[in-house]
């Protein structure tokens, strides 16, 4: 089956209203794309929130354990794990307040789709959001 995305416009229009982004898996180490995505969010004024269990913190910004440690309302948790993981994080991404489920460039999960598309949930997967921003300037 194929998996049906937003169209680059509906991208650009939720990357314009979109202010939190829980980032699951960023990397502290400034050589991994998880951080160096992440730094030119941040730069271009998102809030940044990173969801990692084995860091403290990353890019100035104390970091959570999982998603469900967050405080109020996200608008997209970005995701860098493996595809094999995105079904948990979908899991975890319905338990919290949260607008669009999206999972970076390389990653797609038919199942993590079918249950968020099923909660009528935004689903972006093998986008990079730091490339989709940058179009939609």
């Amino acid at each position: 089956m194929a998996l049906k995305y937003p169209s680059r416009d509906e991208i650009g229009k939720i990357l314009k209203k979109s202010k939190r982004i829980a980032v699951v898996g960023l990397s502290d180490n400034p050589e991994k794309t998880s951080y160096m995505v992440s730094q030119v969010m941040q730069q271009a004024g998102y809030e940044i929130i990173p969801v990692n269990p084995t860091i403290k913190e990353v890019l100035g910004v104390p970091a959570v354990a999982s998603l469900k440690e967050i405080q109020g309302h996200v608008d997209i948790v970005n995701v860098f794990r493996r595809s094999e993981q995105l079904l948990d994080v979908a899991k975890d991404f319905l338990e919290i307040d949260a607008d669009v489920y999206w999972a970076q460039l390389g990653l797609e999960n038919e199942e993590a789709y079918e249950l968020l598309k099923n909660k009528n949930v935004t689903v972006i997967m093998n986008r990079c959001i730091k490339v989709e921003h940058a179009l939609t300037k």
